[in-house]
């Protein structure tokens, strides 16, 4: 008897077929020589869906893991931790002295995430012209509070052509008693019980382990699902970020970076920690994005300069990368005086946030984290209602953007109308650990820290 694979049984991200449009243009972005094979990637893609075109979507891989680099193509973009970190510039590393208690600091770090992504986690996947038009039918743009089930008029939102499927009483703060379960606070959950089993020398295979252990595939999303798969089919780290990953540039890893800033002594520690982790589901961006985060947290916990604190991060991921060199054109561009809303809209200039590749990568939305830092000046609720209005991935940056600055200024630089709503209870999807007080999480985190001193 012959066996049938049948593709519509699972999710998109489980059979690479039906993202040979991303993984074309992801190709593209990395500089590798694909252009030739554009004709096959357009043939390949108008099959119908089947054993067939499966059969011919993993020869397509096996062709993208062989393409050189292109002629021109001006980054290096390494993904091994040596060859990172050979293309850094130190010099952007400035010390540093801190003036905020550590265990406010940490504090501040933890509800910020949680907030962040709390107020970002309602409008997650709506386009940002349908955002603008949702906040604006609830006079909450530019947005100043979290969204309330008020907002939600359906009749509203049928005008403006938005199918509110998504839009569910879970994260509305008039209808929650605690932070509910989401990715962006699993991983940060996750991380501190990861370390807790292996300790400060954790390999990138123990992450992977501790991924099966604490949550069921369907917890998984994009790039850490297709590592996740991999290593179910016994392959290892990095090879479970390269086989039939589309998604190894997306932004994944970057919203796994914070635990590992937040026990790190310094910022080159919390980027190996990062590369340790990302390494698993991602390759250059994708590992620089984490990388980042990492360093910029790992850094604020002795700092409340937040360019000091951007430039950490940048230190510790290659100069020669676009995240890089996109990242520090937006901070030229704000010390030479452009405005907020020319930073957001350069960004959506030249990524398409309705297009799923470009919506979901890590350097469009780590775009997004540094000019929130920037223009948010400090301040908590506009900082990170500047993250989520943007649109993109909200949840992530109002998550990224809320842990930074919580984590710069400390706790008592968040409002209680921003901690107030969480009731200092987190719930997770992880197993045996549904759900946990923000205090104990907070306690163990600088219980952590002393292993890294």
């Amino acid at each position: 008897m012959k066996l049938i694979k049948n593709p519509e049984q699972f999710h998109c991200w489980e059979h690479y077929a039906a993202e040979l449009p991303v993984e074309y243009h992801q190709s593209l972005e990395e500089g590798l020589a694909i252009e030739p094979y554009k004709e096959l990637f357009d043939a390949a893609t108008k099959l119908p869906d089947g054993e067939f075109k499966e059969e011919i979507a993993d020869a397509i891989s096996k062709l993208v893991l062989e393409l050189p680099i292109r002629d021109g193509y001006e980054y290096n973009e390494p993904s091994d931790l040596e060859g990172i970190k050979s293309l850094r510039n130190l010099e952007l590393l400035k010390d540093s002295k801190p003036s905020v208690a550590l265990e406010k600091k940490i504090e501040g770090a933890w509800y910020g995430r949680i907030a962040g992504c709390l107020l970002g986690k309602p409008v997650e996947g709506l386009w940002t012209k349908t955002l603008t038009a949702l906040l604006k039918s609830s006079n909450n743009f530019p947005m100043t509070r979290y969204i309330l089930s008020t907002d939600v008029n359906r009749e509203e939102l049928a005008k403006i052509g938005l199918d509110p499927w998504h839009l569910t009483s879970d994260w509305y703060i008039d209808k929650i008693r605690c932070a509910p379960a989401d990715d962006d606070t699993n991983y940060t959950v996750m991380a501190q019980l990861m370390i807790e089993r292996y300790g400060i020398n954790f390999t990138p295979k123990n992450v992977l382990e501790a991924w099966m252990d604490y949550q069921p595939k369907n917890a998984y999303c994009t790039a850490e699902r297709v590592a996740y798969m991999n290593f179910l089919k016994s392959y290892v780290p990095p090879y479970t970020a390269y086989h039939k990953n589309p998604y190894r540039e997306w932004i994944g890893a970057q919203i796994r970076g914070d635990y590992y800033g937040y026990v790190a002594n310094n910022a080159e520690v919390g980027a190996e920690l990062a590369w340790r982790d990302a390494s698993i589901s991602h390759i250059k961006n994708g590992i620089y994005g984490e990388m980042l985060v990492s360093a910029m947290l790992a850094y604020a916990k002795s700092s409340e300069n937040i360019l000091d604190v951007i430039y950490a991060g940048l230190s510790q991921i290659p100069s020669t990368s676009r995240l890089y060199a996109q990242a520090m054109e937006m901070i030229d561009g704000y010390k030479n005086g452009m405005t907020k809303d020319e930073a957001f809209a350069k960004i959506h200039a030249r990524y398409n946030n309705e297009f799923s590749n470009d919506w979901c990568h890590t350097i469009s939305n780590a775009l997004i984290v540094v000019a929130s830092l920037l223009y948010g000046e400090g301040d908590f609720g506009k900082s990170i209602c500047m993250a989520v209005e943007t649109g993109f991935d909200t949840d992530c940056n109002g998550a990224t953007v809320g842990s930074i600055v919580g984590m710069i200024y400390g706790i008592d630089n968040i409002g209680k109308e921003w901690t107030d709503p969480l009731g200092g209870v987190l719930e997770t999807q992880i197993l045996g650990h549904d759900k946990s007080t923000i205090d104990a999480l907070v306690k163990k985190t600088l219980e952590h820290i002393q292993w890294f001193k």
